[in-house]
């Protein structure tokens, strides 16, 4: 999905169109987005920009949840209460950084990126 070259020029003052003086480089293209989902964890890999490598979630049924006293349990995923990211995501169940998640241990909150990082990780809310 490459991006056009609709803000590498700008259009003259007298309406006329102006050539950009480049293309777009291939650091600069997009992705489509990781939105991980509850179920069967899958994993996808890919090369981004430097030779590094980012482990994506598809789906995910386990949260690594940190209750408070130095602990940290791998429980199940229930289901997606919240998501204030987007309103269609609180729709769809998609899990991002600050979705609210219902599990066995209760609501929590969390604090990982899994579109990028490959990970749930979540810390336990106060009821």
């Amino acid at each position: 999905m490459r991006k056009s070259v609709e803000n590498l020029a700008t259009s003259k003052i007298t309406g006329g169109r102006r050539v950009p003086l480049r293309i777009r480089r291939k650091y600069e293209t997009d992705r489509y987005p990781n939105e991980p989902i509850n179920g069967a964890q899958v994993t996808v890999t890919r090369r981004v920009r430097g030779s590094n490598n980012k482990t994506a979630l598809k789906s995910i049924d386990f949260v690594n949840l940190a209750t408070g006293e130095a602990k940290v349990k791998k429980t199940k995923i229930i289901k997606v209460l919240e998501n204030d990211t987007n309103n269609d995501y609180k729709r769809r169940g998609i899990i991002t950084k600050g979705a609210i998640l219902e599990t066995a241990e209760g609501k929590c909150k969390v604090v990982s990126k899994p579109g990028q990082n490959g990970i749930v990780n979540a810390i336990l809310l106060k009821e």
